[in-house]
């Protein structure tokens, strides 16, 4: 196993949308990931089903556990036993019902660093309340700065809340608790929440805001469409481009390639003439097609790109030199990020259905075969 976090053990109790994302970061970077998929899931299986999580679920072995079946707890313990990591995604108070809580996994492991991902959190008045990504970002008020002027509120996909917010900080929050446990020799207790990470992503807005430099009415602000410089821009053939001439350097030799003189403008920070400028500049970048804008910028010296299709994306000529997506599963993936030159991260392989490494994942656990047995005949277990 290669990539930085080879020799880590993880056991993902398994969960939706960003649980088995943080998974699959942990993998990529090489960390042995054991996935507990549910009983039920494993006989209910279809293999012509397509799944949301394909993608998310590559990389790690399976193992089918029923919770509730007589010594399925036990399965989980004897993991936690020998993991560096434990992560699950359950409401509040479920995991400790199931016996695989905190106080019962640090009780047989007290180094293990047991990460939860929930939207709200762990506790307040809302944590037992049901939601998805887009519930969680509008509380943190981000949602409403996105989208059109005079418009509803648009989610920026399930970019924010769910991946970024929740994934993106369960995977740091956990390796964060690893490294310390390494120190101290105690696991702990990562709550990572939708709800939490959401808001931290939108600290400098938060900021701005109350710093009065940050305005309520979408489309008013420098980076949520407001700013003529900062924006998309239809062309002649119906597709768009992206500036983000924030810099005044930038921004004079964007205006010039549109054949204007920034000196017949109003100046590039005056709001009030922005709704204006925008128009001007819309008016001009209707002109030419997007190839033709991109052969015009394309040497010039400012922030632009064209705006791709998810098709589009994955055969741009700097896209394929970088190897941004690669083949897994028989589609075209996004490669493991950050890059490392010593220990590379990379794809340990594809999804695995749910329940198809049960036992052999098991022995190669250090289950002893007559155990293994045993589990099989009380429904603990469920090979798929």
């Amino acid at each position: 196993m290669s990539g930085p976090l080879a020799g880590v053990k993880v056991v993902e109790v398994a969960s939706i949308g960003p649980g088995p994302w943080c998974a699959m970061m942990l993998s990529d970077m090489g960390a042995e990931v054991i996935r507990l998929d549910r009983a039920d899931d494993v006989r209910t299986y279809r293999p012509d089903a397509v799944s949301l999580e394909t993608v998310t679920k590559r990389g790690r072995r399976s193992v089918g556990v029923d919770l509730k079946a007589p010594g399925g707890a036990e399965v989980v313990l004897a993991l936690a036993e020998q993991a560096d990591i434990l992560i699950e995604g359950f409401r509040p108070g479920v995991a400790e019902r199931l016996g695989i809580g905190p106080a019962q996994t640090l009780a047989r492991n007290p180094r293990l660093v047991y990460g939860r991902i929930t939207g709200w959190g762990q506790d307040g008045p809302l944590a037992q309340v049901p939601g998805h990504d887009i519930n969680y970002l509008a509380l943190t008020g981000l949602l409403h700065t996105i989208g059109p002027a005079g418009g509803r509120p648009m989610p920026p996909l399930n970019l924010v809340g769910d991946f970024g917010g929740g994934g993106l900080m369960l995977a740091f929050g956990v390796v964060c608790g690893y490294l310390e446990a390494q120190r101290s020799g105690r696991g702990q207790v990562v709550d990572a929440a939708m709800l939490d990470g959401a808001t931290l992503l939108g600290a400098m807005v938060h900021g701005l805001r109350q710093l009065g430099q940050w305005g309520q009415e979408r489309e008013s602000n420098r980076h949520d469409g407001g700013a003529p410089f900062y924006g998309t821009y239809q062309t002649s053939d119906g597709h768009y481009v992206a500036v983000a001439a924030n810099e005044p350097r930038f921004y004079r030799v964007m205006v010039e390639a549109l054949g204007l003189s920034p000196d017949d403008l109003p100046a590039q920070d005056d709001q009030a003439s922005w709704p204006a400028m925008r128009a001007r500049f819309a008016e001009v970048f209707l002109t030419r097609t997007r190839e033709e804008w991109v052969r015009l910028m394309a040497p010039l010296d400012t922030c632009f790109a064209p705006v791709l299709t998810l098709d589009e994306a994955r055969s741009h000529e700097h896209n394929v030199a970088r190897e941004l997506f690669v083949a897994n599963d028989g589609i075209m993936q996004s490669a493991p990020a950050p890059r490392f030159d010593r220990t590379p991260a990379s794809i340990k392989g594809p999804a695995a259905r749910p329940g198809q490494h049960t036992e052999e994942a098991l022995r190669d656990w250090g289950f002893a075969e007559a155990r293994i047995d045993e589990l099989r005949g009380t429904g603990a277990i469920v090979q798929g």
